[in-house]
């Protein structure tokens, strides 16, 4: 059975107009995306575009990626992107396992990242993995102008916090059956821990795509 890419790209953006084919670096940024699962052949067998956006699909076609035409009536700000997938799944003949969703948002990612996570993906049969980032702040809550400690104690070490993680959006890995059943990340999902300053992109404003281009220049 294949296991194929899927990166959703819709032509809306309020915070951030037509921010999926904004230039980072001499690519568009979605590109980032595509080359990436291009550069892990020996893993993902097809790559696909989920798009509603007629720029996003010339580019998506000049790069090689296979493109699936949205519908708009799953294209809106409020649709969760497991419909996108679910979409694409339903509209190819492929015989497909797994599903690794790269969001076009998201351009930086380990060389070795995909390797390593499918690895572990497949040595311990989970049916769903996704990479998160250990933080280190302090987190708290303002109630009634007094801010509540969350996460330690007033003068407690940083260091010594116990530790929590955020889902960063580098990549996820799913069987298709999931997909199926609206579900990206399963209830036995294996946590794939991403300690690198690549996991603090997520481009969703200018300031964030300020950011990414002056990591991409930097690195």
């Amino acid at each position: 059975m294949k296991t194929i890419a899927i990166i959703p790209a819709r032509g809306g953006s309020k915070r951030l107009p037509e921010k999926n084919i904004q230039f980072l670096g001499e690519l568009p940024l979605l590109v980032h995306s595509i080359l990436y699962a291009q550069e892990n052949k020996d893993i993902i067998d097809e790559v696909y575009v989920s798009t509603d956006n007629l720029d996003i699909k010339k580019i998506a076609l000049q790069f090689d990626a296979k493109v699936i035409d949205r519908p708009d009536s799953i294209s809106g700000d409020l649709e969760p992107t497991v419909t996108a997938l679910k979409h694409v799944l339903e509209s190819i003949e492929s015989n497909v396992g797994n599903v690794v969703l790269l969001q076009a948002t998201n351009p930086f990612r380990p060389k070795e990242l995909l390797k390593d996570a499918f690895k572990m993906f497949k040595d311990n049969n989970f049916d769903s993995l996704f990479t998160v980032s250990r933080n280190h702040q302090k987190f708290g809550k303002i109630k009634n102008n007094r801010f509540e400690p969350f996460n330690y104690a007033i003068g407690q070490r940083s260091q010594d916090l116990e530790p929590l993680f955020s889902e960063n959006g580098l990549l996820y890995i799913t069987k298709a059956d999931l997909i199926h059943e609206n579900i990206i990340i399963s209830e036995n999902a294996f946590p794939f821990e991403v300690n690198h300053i690549f996991a603090q992109v997520d481009i969703d404003n200018p300031d964030d795509l300020d950011y990414a281009r002056y990591l991409y220049h930097k690195k």
